[in-house]
């Protein structure tokens, strides 16, 4: 069994503990838990951080429970938050819980034999608890002056904070509570903008049960340049496959700069600290071969989505950007090609339309409505040049006649020069 703490440290996955807490975890098999937001059907790479906490509590002979919040789902954590946001319906909240339950059993035990991993929602223990009850038996032992301390009250005092999310450190505070009554939890982990929400469940539970609970944070995952985390232009990076696919989830860890992939492959993959040290060594005598990113994109790809995937990303990425055939190319399944190409220039032609070009160089400027090419003239001059390509074969002559197999019966896709990529859709 690992030293979860001296684990945690050395992958420089530690902000802040409370004291007692390595000892309480070198004494006993504790049950320690984390809280999961079902504010989406999926939860994201930023989710990961907490995720891998709970498999590194699991294999240091702890059990893992990872909190799916039905209930505080509905009220809204303030925590790193500038406004009020939205609240979901219970249906939504339900449908989302259930995608998040299957994500998580992607990488937690279920079925070990004394720490198996368990899925709890609050609110199975907050549906009927009245308000009445709730502010006699929890609000009573919390003062005001203590919640107005917390540094995501203050932070919102001057733009606005309803009592909804005033509230949410009493119910996050509550789950603990509950969790240590029913369950004997002894430890919160979560990230370091959850440690207040997370100490005032240790002081619920000194207050009402006389008990003794511990904490744990984790760093807020920043990336060197400054730039957000798990953010891409078109939002965040998904575990769903339908919500980024397991392309561009691979292309996000692979375009990741050499500072950030030795960060991220301490904190997202279960390497042992030699193994890390040795692709790093490896990665420092050649920088170009990108060893450390490929390890990285590797082992989380396959965790997250599957080995083929995995192997499809890397499929289309070598087809797609490096020296392939028509042949190589017909191998992309239709879901993998649009997402490769996704962002990239279309235009959609007729079927009737596409029989009756008469030519390759008329193909790639009227028919398409100058989207590759502006003029006939232009597309002339760069398909003799040898810079143009359809279905990854090279055009010879700007007067060849249009006879290409439609990829997946429908694409055609054209390459101007080294990067410039362009998809024609026969309907």
């Amino acid at each position: 069994m690992k030293d979860f703490i001296s684990e945690l440290q050395w992958r420089g996955m530690i902000h802040d503990m409370m004291p007692g807490t390595d000892e309480l975890l070198s004494n006993e098999m504790v049950s320690g838990y984390i809280g999961f937001d079902p504010t989406a059907d999926s939860l994201h790479i930023g989710n990961l951080v907490q995720i891998m906490i709970l498999v590194h509590f699991q294999h240091a002979g702890h059990k893992p429970i990872a909190l799916v919040g039905g209930a505080t789902g509905m009220v809204g954590d303030p925590s790193g938050k500038s406004a009020e946001r939205n609240l979901l319906s219970e249906d939504i909240l339900n449908h989302n819980l259930k995608c998040v339950k299957a994500q998580l059993e992607k990488f937690l035990d279920f079925n070990a034999s004394e720490n198996a991993a368990e899925v709890v929602n609050n609110y199975d223990w907050f549906k009927d608890f009245s308000f009445l009850d709730f502010i006699r038996d929890v609000g009573k032992h919390i003062t005001v002056n203590y919640m107005m301390t917390k540094d995501s009250v203050q932070n919102r005092l001057e733009s606005g904070l309803s009592f909804t999310e005033f509230s949410y450190q009493l119910v996050q505070g509550y789950d603990y509570y509950w969790l240590y009554a029913h369950k004997d939890c002894k430890l919160q982990m979560g990230g370091s903008d959850q440690w207040g929400n997370i100490v005032t469940g240790t002081e619920l539970i000194r207050r009402k049960a006389q008990g003794k609970a511990y904490a744990v944070t984790s760093p807020l995952i920043k990336k060197a340049d400054g730039t957000k985390f798990g953010k891409t232009e078109d939002g965040n990076v998904w575990l769903d496959p339908d919500k980024t696919s397991p392309y561009k989830f691979y292309q996000y860890w692979l375009n990741a700069s050499d500072e950030d992939a030795s960060n991220f492959i301490r904190i997202f993959t279960l390497f042992s600290k030699e193994e890390i040290e040795a692709l790093e060594k490896e990665h420092a005598e050649a920088p170009n071969r990108r060893i450390l990113q490929k390890a990285l994109a590797k082992d989380i790809t396959i965790r997250v989505h599957s080995e083929e995937e995995y192997e499809n990303a890397v499929k289309a990425s070598e087809i797609l950007f490096g020296k392939s055939t028509t042949d190589e190319l017909n191998t992309l399944n239709e879901k993998t090609l649009l997402s490769v190409l996704e962002g990239v220039p279309q235009s959609e032609i007729s079927k009737d339309a596409y029989g009756s070009v008469s030519d390759v160089t008329t193909l790639l400027s009227e028919a398409t409505e100058g989207i590759i090419f502006s003029s006939k003239g232009e597309a002339r001059r760069m398909i003799k040049g040898g810079g143009v390509s359809i279905n990854k074969a090279k055009l010879n002559q700007p007067d060849q006649q249009v006879e290409f197999n439609l990829l997946q019966d429908k694409y055609l896709l054209v390459q101007k020069g080294k990067k410039n990529y362009y998809l024609i859709k026969v309907q």
